[in-house]
């Protein structure tokens, strides 16, 4: 694979081939390569929703349907879209599952109660394109939750958190299931533009109240708000 990231169609491509390739062993490797946080993480998004029992809400890039379980678990009625074919086929929970690129969903405007996304937000070709979407889909009083990797605040911790994800994360997903993809899921980091940025896109979007909330000492961002 090439040291320099790709862009448009390629990333595209990149991404579902990737995906398609890691969807048997994904849970596990998150798993372990998070201690088992990840699962901490993704409860917290959905609870930052703030949604009435029975609300729909629309997983994006749903994957092997994690988020989808929790948010049945919580009450809502989820539904998954994923444009990679491996990973649903992966699935494991009762939601409805949809093959569709979550920047050109095929649902009506307003039809949702809220959003949820996790680990997606560097995997797309446009991040505005993404939010732009989100604020057809989601309806005025709606809520989103959009969990990612991030690098602490803190120097030291960014520091070690740098070696851990960027040397051991691929010696782990090279013993467990593919290196190159996971090789290449730390360097996807440089697509995720600084918080400031991030909230201003997503503000623009109709969701100008998101706030960004930092876990487990920033190594994860979740950013949540109303559609206004």
């Amino acid at each position: 694979m090439s040291e320099s990231l790709p862009s448009g169609e390629e990333k595209a491509a990149t991404v579902r081939s990737l995906f398609d390739r890691i969807g048997p062993r994904y849970d596990l490797v998150n798993r372990v390569m998070t201690f088992g946080m990840d699962v901490g993480w993704r409860r917290r998004a959905i609870r930052e929703l703030h949604l009435p029992t029975g609300s729909r809400v629309f997983d994006l890039a749903c994957g092997t349907g994690d988020l989808c379980r929790e948010l049945g678990r919580a009450g809502y009625l989820a539904v998954g879209f994923d444009f990679s074919f491996g990973m649903l086929a992966s699935a494991r929970t009762d939601a409805p599952l949809v093959q569709a690129d979550i920047l050109h969903l095929p649902v009506a405007d307003a039809s949702a109660d809220g959003v949820t996304c996790g680990f997606a937000l560097r995997n797309v070709v446009s991040l505005d394109a993404l939010f732009a979407e989100l604020g057809r889909v989601v309806r005025p009083g709606g809520a989103i939750a959009l969990l990612d990797a991030s690098r602490p605040d803190n120097p030291v911790m960014r520091s070690g958190h740098r070696v851990y994800f960027e040397r051991v994360v691929p010696m782990i997903g090279g013993l467990l299931s593919d290196r190159d993809a996971y090789a290449y899921l730390p360097k996807s980091m440089a697509y995720v533009p600084p918080p400031g940025e991030l909230l201003d896109l997503v503000g623009a979007h109709g969701v100008p109240s998101a706030c960004r909330i930092q876990l487990s000492g920033g190594i994860a961002q979740l950013l949540v708000g109303v559609r206004s």
